[in-house]
């Protein structure tokens, strides 16, 4: 059973917007953070943007300004509104969550979903 399940990704032509959405499962528990990753190819998996538990927000600095992650702390979803977008943006991007319940982390990732922007 999918413990993330991500939706959203697309084709899209730059300048436009997309918003990915993922939903955690409800056995996961004790959320510390929820974020975003992006894997271009050949390319290493990088931050995009995370939110924490207390509402903290962190951006790379390559999507400041056009891209916003927000969350809906009952139903235990991520989102990221993306505007702007450029051929650059181009990746397969994956949801994480980070569970912690003391001193134990866990971190779960989607499956991913593309994420393409033509010029």
């Amino acid at each position: 059973q999918d413990q993330l399940v991500e939706s959203g990704g697309g084709l899209v032509q730059a300048g436009g917007s997309l918003r990915l959405s993922c939903a955690a499962s409800g056995r996961i528990n004790s959320i510390n953070a929820m974020g975003w990753y992006r894997q271009p190819p050949g390319k290493f998996r990088d931050l995009v943007a995370r939110i924490t538990s207390g509402g903290s927000t962190t951006y790379a600095d390559s999507v400041k300004g056009r891209f916003t992650i927000s969350r809906d702390t009952a139903k235990k979803t991520v989102y990221l509104q993306m505007n702007s977008l450029k051929p650059e943006d181009t990746a397969v991007y994956y949801c994480n969550v980070r569970e912690r319940d003391g001193l134990v982390t866990y971190d779960y990732w989607g499956q991913g979903t593309q994420v393409t922007v033509s010029s």
